[in-house]
């Protein structure tokens, strides 16, 4: 079992006193009554604090801190449900140009890590998460290209400064690029599409869009070289966050089996409900400990991460599930209501399960790696 270190345990604590007094649970419900998918107020602090700029360089204004630190601050993200765009523009973003080229998207990178500017992943065109699948052509056009297609699924679209986009510019199979354009590009039209846990996503709609080749991060034909290590980063965050959605639903519900009576005792005193949680309560430390290995895995290899990254991804939906469905189960009929916080729990692991691949996706990749 991996535990913390000292200082992640510091930086653990921090950023979960800081959440717990500026974005609890209460917070979510009362921007979901207004309507609203943005938490402008919130985004500024993590920014003052230093946690939007987690994984930019030192010399571009961010700390540098790794994968394992975003991780941190992903738990406990999803434990409070705080609304933030950091997964899309501070982990997916900030990876991808600091790999593309942190000299070159210098100004970029210092932007994120002040706030000031954030980025959506264009990326899925189907129902599934499918990122060879790309259908999105860029052309030739001029000194640069003409972008048609589709996007589903653009995660943080509307409240995103620039999108990062995925698209076609050959016949082959890694023929793809990715490109850097503004949301208010001429030609892209956003959909926005409401999700069932009031996330902000949108179905984007390119047509004709023009770009220069100073849009492009990284190179023409090797979208790969710089979306693959942002797409592994993204993953072990989710995962992360998807364990802070568990826990927030543990807690709620271990607390409840320990002040609700029936017959006069604790329900907590009744066996099966022990049995349910002791349960619940293992297969979290194990999903935890393959989380934190994602972490330490992307810090210190990340070139041989994907199965590490893949395993949390599937043991974090996997668990976030558990939690959520016990939740509600062991709630009984409040667990149910719209007035109970649980099932604001249950439909961001819904979500979260979908984004950046489901579990049938990554089972799939892990029984690649092991020779299935």
């Amino acid at each position: 079992m991996l535990v913390y270190t000292d200082e992640e345990t510091l930086l653990s604590d921090t950023v979960q006193a800081m959440l717990a007094a500026a974005s609890p649970v209460s917070t979510f419900r009362a921007l979901r009554d207004k309507g609203e998918t943005q938490n402008p107020a919130l985004w500024s602090e993590m920014a003052e604090l230093g946690l939007a700029g987690v994984l930019v360089p030192e010399e571009a204004g961010g700390s540098g801190m790794g994968v394992t630190a975003a991780s941190l601050i992903g738990t406990a993200l999803g434990q409070n449900l705080a609304i933030t765009p950091f997964i899309s523009t501070s982990v997916i973003a900030a990876t991808a140009l600091k790999t593309a080229s942190a000299d070159l998207h210098k100004e970029s990178l210092e932007q994120i890590s002040q706030g000031k500017l954030t980025y959506a992943l264009a990326l899925d065109e189907g129902q599934k998460f499918n990122p060879s699948h790309i259908e999105t052509r860029a052309e030739p056009y001029g000194n640069g290209f003409r972008l048609n297609g589709e996007k589903s699924f653009v995660v943080q679209a509307g409240g995103a400064g620039r999108l990062l986009v995925l698209a076609r510019t050959g016949d082959g199979p890694d023929d793809l690029t990715l490109f850097s354009i503004g949301a208010e590009q001429a030609g892209l039209e956003q959909q926005e599409k409401a999700m069932v846990d009031h996330s902000d996503a949108a179905r984007l709609v390119l047509s004709n869009v023009e770009v220069t080749g100073e849009d492009i991060v990284g190179q023409q034909n090797e979208a790969w070289r710089v979306l693959r290590p942002a797409l592994f980063a993204g993953q072990t965050v989710l995962a992360a966050e998807m364990m802070g959605v568990a826990n927030g639903a543990m807690q709620m519900t271990f607390g409840y089996l320990k002040d609700r009576k029936q017959f006069g005792v604790e329900i907590g005193r009744f066996q099966a409900l022990q049995h349910r949680a002791a349960h619940l309560w293992c297969e979290a430390e194990v999903s935890a400990s393959a989380v934190l290995n994602a972490g330490r895995m992307m810090d210190e290899n990340p070139e041989q991460a994907g199965l590490a990254v893949s395993l949390a991804k599937a043991r974090a939906i996997k668990v976030a599930k558990l939690a959520v469905l016990e939740g509600v189960q062991m709630h009984g009929g409040i667990g149910m209501t719209d007035a109970f916080d649980m099932g604001f729990f249950l439909k961001k692991a819904q979500v979260s399960t979908e984004w950046l691949g489901d579990y049938g996706y990554h089972a799939e990749i892990i029984a690649s790696e092991r020779g299935f």
